[in-house]
């Protein structure tokens, strides 16, 4: 049995466009450093292999626990 659950991948690109542009407004850098963030996170790789259901979730709260992911690694 299949347990991944079933997720548009398009919709799912799109918010992950969301979140980078939102963290990118939030910490007043620059689009590309944003991308880097966010392709680097854990948050991103929960995200990405559809874990703990994060693709239900806002996008500020996407935000806030990338916030949170980059405070814990200084």
């Amino acid at each position: 049995m299949n347990e991944q659950p079933l997720i548009n991948e398009t919709l799912l690109q799109m918010k992950y466009a969301r979140v980078v542009s939102l963290l990118a407004e939030t910490l007043g850098i620059s689009d590309d450093r944003a991308l880097e963030l966010f392709y680097t996170s854990d948050t991103y790789t929960y995200l990405s292999r559809k874990m703990f259901h994060l693709h239900n979730m806002s996008d500020a709260y996407l935000v806030d626990e990338l916030l949170l992911e980059l405070q814990a690694k200084q």
